[in-house]
């Protein structure tokens, strides 16, 4: 017998993980089919969730620590036992802007700030949502290496950044890939940094569920994240970029060229219309170096930023945060199938420079460079 489960999605390449589960057979081999739902915004989808349409969705890292901080709305607390990518977003501005930023190398951060607070006015920056990695990486950025750049956070939907541009309503934008190479294609748009070039390894989505439903389903949700990891890995293989990149072209998931979503597969982005593509080292992650492990201290940075933003005590944000992101289900739901497993749930973010294998329950894992643009470390306040 199959069992059928209703996850939501918005149609970006890190929906991957979801559509593969489904589309290659990952979900029926744990006995489940998935109904994949769209959504046209985070707000919808957040809907979709709260009233139960959805058991699970792919959602903005941000929104389930934000809600667990009292931002943002909703109604019900969320939690997540799976992140499905890490970065994976790109930083753009408009056509007028573009030659401001000409001679500037891509994925410059610090030249990118000077350059963003020598220009005149405010500019108006698109993100996917308030609550969103998009949201706080440019506070974080900006905050450290431009304090006085004089921007205005504007919410777009996704698919619309190049919309936005052509309508004049945003000079920039924050978004996860394909629609930063959209926006260039569509809009003329210049493409400046991508999303790791601030923090290597920002967690960009995660799998939501409300919380409590994984407790008191443990048999379903175990098959669940069980055929999400495996998704998640097999998206993560070079090899699969090409099948990949065909499968979330269809129109029925992200609806654009194969090749925008190539681009960003393999981390070969363009950076003009007219330009030769640059190679980004660590542009968007699946599966390599524990990528899907909720990271308790990746929920408390988020965390600590909201606390920094909102006003809120930094402890108590740090530890309510961490509590969201529930690295003991993905113990217990993924460990038994043998897959490595990090010693500890949280770790100092930021303090690992390059690749380094570290001993793990069964086995080894291979943890990737993991810096912030300005070589900061963050040391959570974990609750013991």
């Amino acid at each position: 017998m199959t069992d059928r489960l209703a996850l939501g999605y918005i149609p970006l390449l890190d929906a991957a993980p979801l559509i593969v589960a489904q589309e290659l057979g990952f979900a029926e081999e744990e006995g489940l089919s998935l109904d994949l739902v769209p959504a046209t915004g985070w707000s919808m989808l957040r809907d979709l969730l709260d009233f139960g349409t959805v058991v699970a969705a792919q959602m903005l890292s941000v929104m389930p620590v934000a809600r667990a901080l009292g931002l943002g709305g909703g109604s019900q607390h969320l939690e997540t036992a799976l992140i499905l990518s890490l970065n994976g977003q790109v930083f753009g501005i408009s056509e007028g802007l573009a030659p401001a930023f000409a001679g500037l190398d891509f994925g410059d951060a610090p030249g990118a700030a000077r350059v963003l607070a020598g220009l005149p006015g405010r500019l108006r920056i698109g993100v996917p949502f308030p609550f969103s990695m998009q949201a706080e990486l440019l506070h974080y950025w900006l905050s450290r290496a431009a304090p006085d750049a004089r921007i205005d956070i504007r919410t777009v939907p996704p698919p619309r950044m190049a919309k936005a541009l052509l309508a004049n309503e945003i000079d920039g934008f924050c978004v996860g890939e394909p629609w930063g190479s959209h926006a260039v294609e569509m809009a003329d748009a210049r493409l400046v940094l991508p999303g790791s070039a601030i923090w290597s390894q920002a967690p960009e989505k995660v799998l939501a569920m409300r919380k409590g439903w994984a407790e008191a389903e443990p048999e379903l949700a175990g098959r669940l994240l069980r055929a999400i990891w495996r998704a998640g890995r097999w998206t993560g293989k070079e090899t699969n970029r090409d099948t990949l990149s065909e499968i979330l072209a269809r129109p029925d998931y992200l609806g654009v060229p194969s090749d925008l979503i190539d681009r960003a597969l393999h981390g070969r982005m363009q950076v003009t219309r007219t330009g030769h593509e640059i190679a980004v080292d660590q542009f968007q992650t699946f599966h390599a170096g524990a990528a899907s492990f909720p990271w308790r201290s990746q929920a408390a940075w988020i965390g600590a930023r909201l606390a920094e933003r909102f006003g809120l005590p930094d402890a108590e944000a740090q530890a309510a945060a961490a509590g969201v992101f529930r690295s003991d289900l993905y113990r217990r739901f993924l460990g038994p199938i043998g897959i490595p497993l990090p010693r500890a749930s949280g770790k100092i973010e930021g303090a690992l420079d390059r690749r380094e294998s570290v001993p793990a329950v069964h086995g080894l894992i291979t943890l990737e460079r993991n810096r912030f643009f300005d070589g900061q470390f963050f040391d959570p306040r974990l609750p013991v």
